[in-house]
């Protein structure tokens, strides 16, 4: 007999975990849980890991490292309209990890807890003969029955993304020097956005009331759209040559064109995803003025299920991969 495939990342949260859950985690189907907080408001709670070698590289500075930990979290608050609180810190580290990367480590925190207005609530260290492992949980506040969540796209809506898509990915390929054919201040940008995601926080709060369902982009545009569709019970078709990209990823595909697939199912944009009736697109176009942050239509909310994905000449595109999965 032929043994089961093994399970995947998703399929294990809801098998082992979600019977576990409390309804305030909302089935683990969004990726923050909701608990009640001072009168008219609510705590959103959010966490995430970064490994060594899976997340970030072996010689990445320190203090990058930690800001990226803490960024990556702080995203997830974004997608949510909330504004952060505090965090808890865990560290799993080898003993060879001296005092002076611990030193830099805690400078990167520093710097962001000034960036962002937040501070260390606590947390756990401890020491692992396996690569570096690092975990914040992260905590924020909204107005109580105004939280954003991944449910609640309607056939009608359209699509939006923050930012630029496809420069984290890139941006590791800089790293691992697969890029050469860039200039050096193109793959300075990309780099840059591999290690410093920039969490659109404040976009994200003026969003709420606006956006019918939204989420940061970590796993890739076709898939954490597919989460969208998926909770919300709808279909999603985008526009690929809608997709914004940056000066250095332009540069980056006309060298080689299988690259703009980046933009379409590679992780570590974190830029914010959302659904919001096309009739507000002047207003979100006068926010993202407002704010310095680009905002681009990209596609539609139908009925149905499933993301399709469609080339410049209308045709369905491939998509082989939609997104990272960890498992």
């Amino acid at each position: 007999m032929t043994a089961p495939p093994p399970l995947d990342e998703f399929a294990r949260i809801a098998r082992f975990f979600a019977p576990l859950a409390l309804p305030e985690a909302l089935g683990l189907l969004d990726d923050v849980a909701l608990i009640a907080g001072p009168p008219g408001e609510q705590y959103v709670l959010k966490t995430d890991a970064i490994v060594e070698g899976v997340h970030f590289l072996p010689d990445d500075p320190a203090d990058q490292v930690a800001q990226k930990l803490l960024r990556v979290n702080l995203s997830d608050l974004a997608g949510k309209g909330a504004v952060p609180v505090g965090y808890l810190l865990t560290t799993s580290l080898p003993r060879e990890r001296d005092e002076a990367w611990l030193e830099r480590f805690a400078q990167g925190l520093a710097a962001d807890q000034r960036t962002f207005g937040i501070a260390l609530l606590g947390g756990d260290s401890v020491a692992t003969t396996g690569p570096v492992t690092l975990s914040v949980a992260a905590v924020g506040r909204v107005r109580a029955g105004q939280t954003v969540l991944r449910r609640g796209a309607q056939p009608g809506d359209a699509v939006f993304v923050t930012g630029t898509l496809g420069d984290g990915a890139l941006g590791l390929k800089t790293l691992r020097g697969e890029l050469p054919q860039l200039t050096a201040d193109e793959r300075a940008f990309l780099a840059d956005r591999y290690r410093l995601p920039q969490p659109r926080l404040g976009l994200g709060q003026r969003l709420v009331g606006t956006a019918h369902a939204m989420m940061d982009i970590s796993d890739g545009l076709v898939a954490d759209l597919g989460h969208i569709c998926e909770v919300s019970g709808v279909g999603a078709t985008v526009e690929a040559a809608r997709l914004p990209l940056s000066p250095a990823a332009r540069a980056a595909i006309a060298g080689d064109p299988g690259l703009r697939m980046a933009a379409l199912v590679a992780g570590d944009d974190y830029e914010l995803l959302f659904a919001a009736p096309p009739a507000a697109e002047a207003v979100l176009m006068t926010i993202a003025r407002d704010l310095g942050v680009p905002v681009t239509r990209i596609g539609r909310i139908e009925a149905g299920q499933g993301v399709r994905v469609l080339d410049e000449k209308g045709a369905a595109l491939p998509i082989a991969g939609a997104g990272y999965r960890h498992f």
